[in-house]
C-alpha cells in the first residue's frame, strides 16, 4: 500500500480544519479512520482542491454522512498536505488515488479528473 505524504491525522470537523489547514492553497487530502489498537490511517476517501484546500474540507463535511454511516462506531479524521500549483494537487491525488483504490475501502472509485479545461494526463495510467 502508498504512502499520502500527507500532515496528520485530525480530527474531521470544522474547527480541527481551521486549527490545521491555515494557509490558502491548493492541496491534497485523505478521509479515513484510526485502528482502535494502533496508529494505522485507513484510507475511505481520496481528494483535492484546486484553490483552497482548507474550504474544500469544510464542503467534504456536509457529505461525507454516507461515508460516516458505513462506520458508525469510528470517527472520521482527515490528512492533507498542501500543493504548489493545481497540477501538483491534480497529480498527487492521482498517485493516492491508484495508491489506494485496490484495498476496497475507497469510497470514491471514479478516476481523478483534471480541472476546467486542462488536458492534464494521470501520470499513472495516463488517463
Amino acid at each position: 500500500m502508498g504512502s499520502l505524504n500527507m500532515t496528520g491525522p485530525y480530527d474531521f470537523n470544522k474547527d480541527s480544519i481551521d486549527i490545521n489547514v491555515t494557509k490558502v492553497s491548493s492541496g491534497n487530502y485523505a478521509l479515513g479512520f484510526l485502528d482502535k489498537n494502533s496508529d494505522n490511517f485507513h484510507v475511505t476517501y481520496i481528494g483535492r482542491s484546486d484553490t483552497d484546500v482548507n474550504d474544500r474540507l469544510k464542503k467534504q463535511l456536509s457529505v461525507t454522512k454516507n461515508i460516516i454511516s458505513k462506520y458508525e462506531t469510528k470517527s472520521l479524521s482527515f490528512k492533507y498536505s498542501y500543493a504548489s500549483s493545481p497540477k501538483e494537487a491534480f497529480e498527487k491525488e492521482c498517485y493516492n488515488y491508484h495508491n489506494f483504490v485496490n484495498s476496497k475501502k475507497l469510497s470514491n472509485n471514479q478516476h481523478p479528473q483534471s480541472p476546467g479545461d486542462e488536458e492534464w494526463k494521470c501520470p499513472v495510467c495516463n488517463e
